[in-house]
């Protein structure tokens, strides 16, 4: 499906097959000539994307498309090998395989990241950033996590070094949703948690973390979208991303980090919905 290419290191490598979950546009829907690509975050895979956005931006016209990123979800490739660049290389990928116009990307946390850095080297239609990690990486977060519930510094310690069998429902909770989660739906998304790649935490950890705006010959209309109770990026954090790349921020209230599966999901796609037709983003 794609094509070989050049590892840094010299030798020829096949690319990993990657999991691509995607949702056409509904019968019923007036069909939009630009597709949309969900890139996720950290620890998760294109399944946090499928309970509710495809579903909802096909209803609306549009391919919307949602990768896992190597070793995540279904994806093939090792983790230990994965680092930002790796990961730009996969939405590289997936969007080159594209019919139409370049895409909307929208990216989520670390996914946020790899769409900053993909735009150096690639077009977009639009690209919108939620809870990104700050241009002052993953540091500060990391202290406050620490300071602030030892706890939940730990337990994310052993389920990165053990597994990810080791994180619990109530961790997952403080970590990345809001309290207004249902049981249910906290326990089945705890499940697919997973371990992150320790080349891509290290790199989101220095002061390199950030987008590079200067690099971007061609900068597509942008926004960066917060949550109210965000306990790994505070809504001040989130908006150095907004100041860096000069676009406008949203906070969305009572929100957890992991916005997409909050309760009020639906608040969130279609206040993305609503910035793109003001764009005139079809």
């Amino acid at each position: 499906m794609f094509a070989d290419f050049i590892w840094p290191y010299g030798q020829l490598s096949r690319p990993p097959e990657l999991e691509i979950l995607q949702r056409r546009p509904h019968a019923e829907a007036p069909a939009r000539r630009t597709p949309i690509v969900f890139v996720h975050g950290a620890f998760v895979g294109a399944w946090c994307w499928e309970a509710h956005f495809l579903d909802y931006f096909a209803a609306h016209g549009f391919h919307a498309l949602a990768p896992s990123l190597r070793g995540h979800g279904d994806s093939q490739g090792h983790l230990a090998h994965a680092g930002i660049r790796e990961y730009v290389a996969d939405l590289t990928r997936v969007v080159d395989e594209l019919a139409g116009p370049p895409p909307i990307l929208v990216g989520h946390s670390m996914g946020a990241l790899v769409v900053q850095r993909y735009l150096e080297q690639g077009s977009a239609a639009a690209a919108v950033l939620l809870a990104p990690v700050p241009p002052q990486g993953l540091l500060p977060s990391t202290l406050r996590m620490m300071w602030g519930d030892p706890a939940l510094f730990t337990q994310f310690g052993i389920m990165q070094a053990a597994g990810s069998r080791f994180i619990t429902s109530d961790i997952a909770r403080r970590a990345v949703f809001s309290d207004r989660l249902t049981a249910a739906a906290l326990e089945q998304h705890a499940a697919r948690v997973q371990a992150e790649s320790q080349r891509a935490l290290w790199e989101m950890s220095t002061s390199a973390s950030g987008g590079r705006p200067w690099l971007v010959s061609s900068r597509p209309p942008m926004r960066v979208i917060a949550a109210e109770r965000d306990a790994l990026f505070a809504p001040s954090e989130t908006q150095l991303t907004a100041q860096m790349w000069n676009v406008d921020w949203e906070e969305m209230p009572a929100m957890g980090h992991a916005m997409m599966l909050e309760p009020d999901w639906h608040d969130l796609a279609d206040t993305i919905l609503r910035g793109l037709w003001a764009e005139g983003i079809y």
